[in-house]
């Protein structure tokens, strides 16, 4: 497809995507219930009005009893939109209700897009004042230098909420992330570094303003504009780019260029050389911003110099420098501290925190978004991607805490821990017994087998928790092949055991093991040579690992079916003495809370003595998590409404848990439904143990409901389960699903290890 096909191609998506059902792309939704009469007058009138007198009395509690706390102007007049220019406001609406939409999706900030027909900077300014009570921070947008400088300045001085021209600094603070770590990868030191800036517009100035304020020298940096070279001897410099006018020789961009550590391209399409490029020093540092076509394209810059660090604009190439990884963050670190203003250390700090997330392992979701397998900092990862979900928790506190030391915060935070899951909570990332889970493990890590350690997965999860610190990793499996992919994806697996089964040097722990196997399986048909043959296969060798202590647990199971994984386990490892039954429970988290289902691995049909077992064992891992345990025993009947076996198995299990465990929460035959809604429960049955609050655990009467209501569940909230939990073992061994996700496996670790850390106490 042409160039010109592909550009007709987009307008055509674009103006669908903007026209299709509700024209636009940001919406009105009330936070507070309307659907009686009393909603409605609690909303307006009369009731309305106490709010009103209690603000009237203390202006503060407009940020108590409204959403200026989180409600933020992107404001424009339309004068320098995007690569467009001069449009006005109304044209550039759709530019700042994706603003809006960005605001929303990436830090929960929500956004009025105001477009103001006015080019005069002091009229502009006063229009900005006078609805200025209505926000909590104020977004500049789109409005052209140098008017955007006095206009930023002056609502900077003379209002007391956040406000940013994100034109000029978002791109300063992207860029600034990008030039430490480009700086760290060639050893150079910005109190050195010459650097070339072509371009003098917004963007340009505030990118060199911060590029100072990490240490770069004034007497290094060349700066153009579109007439030449700003120097000392042009009459034709408005205040704010003789700042960077220097004085000697007037120098060309390719006399400027020779010896050049970095240039940034603010400015046009193809003004950066090839043959100026070569000139550079060694390992150049090439930001070339111009959009949709920068400087000089990413691939003519890599096949002229091969020691170039190349970030553009665009996201078809590596280190994208996109506003999106700043503005969203930067206020809502701002806005939940109510800061008076976004100074430059707040700036400073988002660059930071930017620079040093790059650095940390990638997540999963994020190699898989751009088809990678493990992004790693280096010279073509030195900036995040914008679908980082760890951004927010990143950026918002490191900005939050410099508004804070800087004098600037009037409702500091006091417990970043409480802060951060705040911030979890507002971007419903994760699952809140995932992170009891992990913060657990790193406690006292574990030794945990993984078991198919010639799978990719296998080995990013195991780096994970190698450097997060949720288990002591030892990897199973041909010994040369795992290190070459280790080398191949560049995996800090640094130190960590690898043990091939299969190995000449294991053949004496080998015998060992099958000499023990045999002796637990001989009466169950296994012979000393079927034992020995057995231990060739890492779902043997490994949970032997387990039984003889040199590990304290075992995931397996990706690769193999879940029959083939759990079979060894059981025969080697065996269920605690006090169990008759092994069982396997799934953790999900739904709108409802987190919800745990047994059994939905294991027993097929359970007796009612073994569903009571079941009841039991999740309702002691549920405590583990500081849960009370609220059990419904599952039929497709309530209390005896319909009669058949499985209600009279369900009932048989309820009677014994009751007589036998009054103290445990539990009640059935029961349907889903009813033992979700505590309404309908309190209205048909309000003398249920279940009648106060919904049920948190699901006991099923056979495996293919349990199983079944599971997925149906995980697909339908689109959220990570976790499991096949198994309970009862000796020793901890889990069973991944097959097709599992790096993330899955992660969380399968950790649970192992503080399975262990329980089992060891």
């Amino acid at each position: 497809m042409s160039s010109t096909s592909d550009k007709n191609f987009l307008a055509k998506l674009a103006l669908e995507y903007h026209s299709e059902g509700r024209p636009g792309k940001i919406e009105v939704k009330p936070t507070k219930p309307y659907h009686s009469q009393q909603d409605l007058s609690l909303a307006y009138t009369p009731g309305v009005a106490t709010p009103c007198l209690e603000i009237q009395k203390n202006l503060d509690d407009v940020y108590k009893y409204t959403t200026k706390g989180n409600l933020v102007a992107v404001i424009s007049n339309g004068t320098a939109v995007l690569g467009l220019g001069d449009i006005g406001p109304i044209a550039g609406k759709p530019v700042m209700e994706g603003k809006g939409l960005l605001f929303k999706v990436f830090a929960d900030v929500d956004v009025f897009d105001i477009e103001i027909n006015e080019k005069d900077p002091e009229k502009l300014i006063q229009i900005i004042k006078a609805i200025s009570p209505t926000f909590g921070g104020i977004n500049l947008e789109d409005i052209k230098a140098p008017e955007c400088f006095e206009i930023e300045d002056r609502l900077k001085e003379e209002l007391d909420i956040p406000v940013m021209h994100d034109d000029q600094h978002g791109t300063a603070i992207i860029t600034s992330a990008g030039l430490l770590n480009a700086l760290e990868l060639t050893g150079k030191d910005i109190e050195q570094i010459k650097i070339v800036i072509n371009g003098a517009g917004a963007a340009a100035i505030s990118c060199t303003k911060l590029y100072l304020k990490l240490g770069a020298r004034l007497e290094n940096i060349a700066m153009f504009d579109s007439k030449g070279m700003l120097h000392t001897s042009r009459t034709d410099l408005n205040p704010y780019k003789k700042q960077f006018a220097r004085s000697g020789k007037i120098m060309n961009l390719e006399e400027a260029l020779e010896g050049a550590d970095m240039f940034l391209g603010l400015s046009v399409a193809g003004v950066l050389k090839k043959e100026w490029l070569k000139k550079m020093a060694p390992h150049p540092i090439v930001f070339a911003l111009a959009n949709p076509v920068p400087e000089i394209t990413y691939d003519e810059a890599i096949s002229t110099r091969d020691d170039i660090i190349m970030a553009t604009g665009r996201s078809d190439y590596p280190n994208q420098i996109n506003n999106v990884l700043g503005f969203p963050f930067i206020f809502r670190g701002a806005l939940d501290v109510r800061a008076t203003k976004i100074n430059d250390e707040m700036k400073l700090a988002a660059a930071r925190a930017l620079a040093a997330l790059a650095k940390e392992p990638t997540p999963d979701e994020v190699n898989s978004a751009y088809g990678v397998t493990n992004l790693k900092f280096g010279k073509d990862y030195i900036i995040p991607k914008p679908n980082d979900p760890r951004l927010i928790l990143h950026l918002a506190p490191a900005v939050a805490k410099a508004a804070m030391e800087t004098g600037v915060a009037r409702s500091p935070i006091t417990s970043w821990d409480q802060y951060r899951e705040e911030l979890n909570k507002r971007m419903g990332h994760g699952n809140p017994i995932i992170r009891q889970i992990k913060a657990k493990a790193q406690r006292d890590p574990k030794r945990i087998i993984f078991a198919e350690a010639e799978n990719f997965k296998i080995l990013k999860a195991a780096e994970i928790c190698k450097v997060e610190g949720f288990a002591k990793p030892i990897l199973l499996g041909n010994k040369s092949f795992i290190e070459k992919l280790i080398v191949q994806n560049e995996l800090e697996l640094e130190g960590v055991e690898i043990i091939d089964p299969r190995a000449e040097e294991e053949n004496e722990r080998r015998e060992e093991f099958a000499r023990l196997f045999h002796e637990k399986r001989r009466r169950k048909g296994v012979t000393y040579v079927m034992a020995c043959e057995r231990m060739h296969h890492r779902n043997y060798f490994g949970p032997m690992l387990v039984e003889t202590g040199f590990a304290d647990g075992l995931v397996s199971g990706l690769t193999t079916s879940y029959p083939d994984t759990i079979r060894p386990a059981l025969q080697i490892i065996g269920k605690q003495d006090r169990w008759n039954v092994v069982s396997g429970m799934y953790i999900l988290h739904t709108i409802k809370g987190t919800l745990f289902f047994a059994d939905t691995t294991v027993n097929l049909n359970p007796s009612p003595e073994t569903l009571v077992e079941i009841t039991l064992q999740v309702a002691e891992a549920v405590r583990n998590f500081s849960i009370e345990p609220r059990v419904a025993l599952i039929s497709y009947s309530n209390f005896g409404s319909v009669k058949g076996n499985i209600p009279s198995k369900v009932q048989q299990a309820v009677a014994i848990l009751h007589n036998n465990y009054p103290e445990l929460i539990a009640d059935g035959d029961i349907q889903a439904d009813f033992a979700l809604n505590s309404e309908m429960m309190k209205e048909y049955f309000p003398w249920s143990r279940l009648a106060d609050s919904p049920a948190n655990i699901f006991i099923f009467p056979y495996l293919t409901a349990g199983n079944a209501a599971y997925k149906l569940v995980q697909q339908l909230t689109d959220q990570n389960a976790i499991g096949p939990v198994l309970l009862g073992l000796k020793k901890p061994v889990h069973v991944l699903q097959m097709g599992s996700t790096v993330n899955n496996i992660v969380n399968m670790v950790s649970l192992a290890t503080i399975d262990a850390q329980r089992l060891g106490e």
